[in-house]
């Protein structure tokens, strides 16, 4: 097998794909601390860069692929049964684009397709030397490894018998490619030792559940569309101390929708939108859930619900720590405070409607599991000495031992200073003073001053006592008595840390035993922080529930209105849209400058998203068909680094839709053509149009937005019902030019370019000229110089000709006249004429 590594500056993984599993985690949230400036730190705590990411293994045979990867961030692998690819490996595609790996393993007998599949994946993916063939291609040996594998979520006292079961129910053994895949996975992880490098060898790469996911009801959506529509937007941090931590979310979809309490929502909601779908049991499921929390005598049950989801913190960073046995002073309280959240959640969950199925798994799934794991923590953890001490301790009546020790300890000061007294009678009178301390690993020691008699080493020699070391001026040694007291009392602080840490160890296993139920508590947790998040937008913003249609192929949207510029805007106008079944499925938008017609195709584009998401949508009502895809072609994202003109990436774009649209596809089209030749542009965007409208019923549904008035006037499109034309409604007053922002039918009749000018602040006698010369060549006639212009410049040189004669001295006895006219004169004279 061949390891291929990426590595991709500036990105980060989206993370995992979640779907149904047993016995999984979920990818993580930041996990705060004990107050403020601890939660902050945690937040911001980060794999080491070196291991942090997915590492994927892949296998593709007989027209089947089998994919497995491991996330570091939860440590946990996810798969996929083994699913139908064709040559091309657009699923492979699809799941690259969605995980964003940090490497890449596969067999290195796999077959020339994958080979050069992955060789067209640039410059930035490396091959490596890693031979681990026999994981890939031997079944039996990715199975062994499989079930041999040393997993935490799976408690010790389980038999071999019982391992195999309990993994038969998550691990889809019968899918052969998958097994393999995991195989070597598992193989690859072990060899490279991802994210325990520096531990020791018999500590194994901690995995805390198998997860499979599944990109059936995907909608197909490039990382173009996310940026033209402002789903996404990303901008450095304005603070100058923040620069370096990274990037912030700025105006976008995703940021005005994103009031989740806990990381680990946020994460989800964000999740959600990379994976738009079209499963509408899913979609209505969190409609369902957005609709009750919109009724008002459910607000207060909300805004409690949303108070506990902020304790709700990264529990498998904490389980993975406590499986390396890493585990943090302030780890035990958060993981305190998340279980006790996770029973207040449910049960307020009990008292609602068990007919939403979020509700009825909550108070369900959160089982005792979770009052006996909380209930151990508080008996036995000490947190504030646990802070204090920056180290697990115990609380008092838990351990008599320990207690006795800790008091014996308490008691050591007063009792070592009559200690010390005593020695003091016995030195020498020159010794003004003296004490006894105790060093955790070394004992008690006599401490003496250092005397000013004391220069060599040989002068440190004290009878009867046996001297150690000599720090800050300070003289330590052993005496009788400090070694009665080492027989006497021992090593306590030691004593009492290794008794402390046997209890946090068998404190770790029952918590790791009970390693499941935490899982359905993040993954539940999250669902319900993130719909109660977009029920609150949809409270403050007016949003409306879409309805889903299959049998509609397209959308209907009444009063719809864009959810960004809403918000930016002192007034917006609403604007209706339709496209469905075989009429108007091509919409030309023609209309003024400024006058809307980009905003339109973006609403359009983002109140389709939101539904295929689960969210209420800014609309009086939205009727949403069998989206499968959308694509755009509105806004240019130009890039040195990338080598193309604007021009080449506005056909990318186009290409892209043109070459995988389907009659389920919606395409948002903006202005194509503009960045070449008039003539050039028009022929492109006419026969663009044309291809799409050729395939008749299976036509995408299409809105283009363009000035390009000659694609009317010419009649480059065929007539047809499937071309409908659209424009943005106008008032001519006197020379004002009045915007309603309302689309209807029609056709505009000029795209008022001078009036756009005149707002931009060009002045009058350009935007004269400017007019007279689209006049000019709209008619067929050739185009003048304007003769005032010419006038000017005539006096000009009038001007320069009179000045040059009045500067001229005709005393000067080296004048040459005839030189003075040849240089001066007649070029002056020649530029009059």
């Amino acid at each position: 097998m061949a390891s291929i590594v990426r590595a991709i500056p500036g990105r980060t993984p989206q993370g995992p794909v979640p779907g149904a599993a047993s016995a999984s985690f979920p990818s993580p949230a930041p996990v705060p601390g004990h107050g403020e400036a601890e939660e902050e730190e945690e937040d911001n705590e980060q794999e080491p860069a070196e291991v942090s990411g997915i590492h994927l293994c892949v296998l593709w045979t007989s027209g089947f692929l089998g994919i497995a990867y491991y996330d570091t961030s939860d440590s946990t692998i996810h798969f996929m049964p083994d699913a139908p690819d064709h040559e091309s490996l657009k699923l492979l595609q699809r799941v690259l684009d969605e995980i964003n790996p940090r490497s890449i393993v596969t067999s290195a007998k796999q077959d020339e397709n994958m080979a050069r599949f992955l060789g067209k994946l640039g410059k930035d993916w490396v091959k490596g030397k890693a031979k681990m063939g026999e994981g890939l291609n031997c079944l039996e040996i990715s199975k062994q490894r499989l079930l041999s594998g040393n997993y935490a979520f799976i408690p010790d006292s389980m038999t071999t018998t019982e391992k195999i079961l309990f993994l038969s129910s998550v691990i889809p053994f019968d899918c052969l490619l998958t097994v393999r895949a995991l195989g070597g996975l598992l193989k690859f992880l072990g060899r490279r030792r991802i994210g325990v490098e520096l531990e020791d060898y018999n500590i194994s790469v901690p995995i805390l559940g198998f997860k499979k996911f599944v990109l059936t009801h995907l909608v197909s959506i490039d990382q173009d569309t996310y940026s033209v529509l402002q789903i996404f937007k990303s901008e450095s941090h304005p603070s100058v101390y923040k620069v370096a931590s990274g990037l912030k979310e700025g105006l976008s979809l995703f940021g005005i929708l994103n009031r989740c309490r806990c990381k680990w929502g946020e994460k989800l909601l964000r999740l959600w939108f990379t994976r738009p779908t079209l499963d509408l049991g899913e979609l209505n499921s969190r409609l369902d859930v957005i609709q009750f929390f919109l009724l008002p005598q459910n607000l207060d049950m909300a805004q409690m619900l949303h108070r506990l989801l902020g304790h709700i913190k990264n529990v498998p960073l904490i389980l993975k720590r406590m499986k390396l046995s890493h585990t943090k002073a302030s780890d035990w309280q958060v993981l305190y405070k998340t279980v006790y959240s996770a029973l207040g959640l449910r049960d307020a969950c009990r008292s609602l409607p068990q007919a939403i199925q979020l509700f009825q798994d909550i108070a369900q799934e959160f089982s005792d599991d979770l009052h006996h794991i909380a209930s151990l923590i508080g008996k036995v953890v000490d947190f504030e000495g646990s802070l204090a001490e920056n180290r697990f301790t115990v609380l008092p009546n838990i351990d008599p031992d320990i207690d006795e020790k800790k008091r014996r300890l308490m008691g050591l000061p007063s009792f070592l200073t009559e200690v010390a007294r005593k020695e003091l009678e016995n030195l020498d009178s020159r010794i003004p003073s003296c004490s006894v301390i105790y060093i955790p690993l070394i004992g008690f020691l006599l401490s003496i001053p250092r005397l000013p008699s004391m220069v060599e080493a040989s002068d440190f020699e004290i009878e009867g006592l046996d001297f150690m070391f000599l720090s800050e001026e300070k003289l330590h040694y052993r005496s009788a008595r400090t070694k009665e007291l080492d027989a006497l009392l021992g090593d306590l602080h030691c004593d009492i840390r290794d008794q402390e840490t046997l209890w946090m160890y068998q404190l770790q296993c029952q918590v790791l035993a009970r390693a499941a139920v935490l899982s359905r508590v993040l993954d539940l947790a999250s669902r319900l922080d993130v719909l109660l998040a977009l029920a609150s937008a949809a409270r403050d913003y007016g949003y409306s529930r879409p309805r889903y249609s299959p049998q509609l192929l397209g959308v209907r949207i009444q009063n719809g209105r864009h959810p960004l510029m809403e918000l930016c805007a002192r007034t917006f106008v609403p604007n209706s849209a339709e496209c469905g079944g075989d009429r108007g499925r091509v919409k030309v938008i023609t209309g003024p400058n400024s006058s809307g017609k980009s905003i339109y195709l973006k609403q359009v584009g983002l109140i389709t998203f939101m539904a295929l998401v689960g969210s209420f949508v800014p609309a009086e009502e939205a009727e949403i068909g069998a989206v499968d895809a959308i694509f755009t072609r509105i806004h240019s994202c130009e890039s040195i680094s990338l080598g193309l003109s604007t021009f080449m990436l506005d056909l990318n774009q186009v290409a892209k839709a043109v070459n995988n649209a389907t009659k389920q596809s919606l395409v948002l089209i903006d202005e194509f053509g503009k960045g070449t030749n008039t003539v050039d542009g028009l022929a492109l965007l006419a026969a663009v149009l044309r291809h799409w409208l050729a395939l008749g019923p299976m036509c995408p549904h299409i809105f283009v937005a363009t000035n390009f008035l000659s694609l009317v006037q010419l009649q480059l499109l065929p007539q047809g019902p499937l071309v409908q034309y659209l424009t943005m409604e106008t008032c001519e007053d006197g020379d004002d030019l009045v915007f309603f922002y309302q689309v209807c039918e029609g056709i505009a009749k000029a795209s008022h370019a001078s009036h756009t000018a005149a707002q931009a602040g060009l002045p009058d006698q350009l935007l004269t000229r400017g007019k007279e010369v689209s006049d000019l060549i709209r008619s067929g006639k050739p185009i003048k110089p304007v003769k005032e212009l010419l006038k000017e410049k005539q006096m000009e040189n009038y001007q320069t000709l009179v000045d040059k004669f009045l500067k001229l001295d005709l005393e000067d006895p080296n004048l040459d006249l005839d030189l003075f006219m040849s240089q001066e004169v007649l070029p002056a004279a020649t530029a009059i004429l």
